[in-house]
């Protein structure tokens, strides 16, 4: 474990120059969880999503603030202490409704494989290296889902493509 964790720290020195240390964590955690078992092209349409939100002003404008968007809830624990001040308050994400299900699916966002998470961070490091071009592959898409699901919003958005699990879509104008 404390390998894996020198090696992330190793990576993160290394994409410093063309990224932000933030922004490269959030994207690489994004990807660990929402498309490590994806195709190379799989992983850049999520990193697409995902700036194509940064860049659409109904959402965020930080890749960490995309990522992380959604309604939260303060933990009983800081709660019940009206001592505290707002940097020591504890927040957790409203269940199942935040914009990327990894975050606020209840489940503990661990990385476990970082052999895989190294892979998500040289991803997300060259997705965000300003020196490398990437077209846009999902069409300004800034939503996608598993294909064995059905969202409520899907009727609302039109299908652009399908690229490995993941379906695509973007606004209807």
């Amino acid at each position: 474990m404390i390998r894996g964790l020198l090696t992330t720290l190793l990576l993160f020195s290394a994409y410093s120059a063309v990224a932000d240390e933030k922004d490269l964590t959030c994207l690489a955690k994004n990807l660990y969880f929402e498309a490590r078992d994806q195709s190379f092209a799989g992983q850049i349409a999520i990193s697409l999503v995902v700036i194509n939100r940064v860049n659409d002003t109904r959402f965020p404008n930080t890749i960490c603030g995309v990522i992380y968007e959604g309604p939260t809830k303060e933990s009983w624990k800081t709660r019940i202490d009206p001592t505290l001040d707002a940097e020591e308050r504890i927040f957790y994400p409203v269940r199942h409704k935040c914009q990327f299900s990894w975050w606020c699916d209840g489940k503990a966002d661990e990385i476990k494989d970082f052999k895989t998470y190294k892979k998500m961070l040289e991803v997300a490091g060259l997705f965000l290296d300003k020196r490398v071009l990437f077209i846009d592959i999902t069409e300004g898409s800034t939503h996608y889902h598993a294909y064995y699901v059905a969202p409520d919003w899907g009727k609302d958005h039109i299908r652009v493509t399908q690229i490995d699990d993941h379906i695509f879509y973007r606004w209807e104008k």
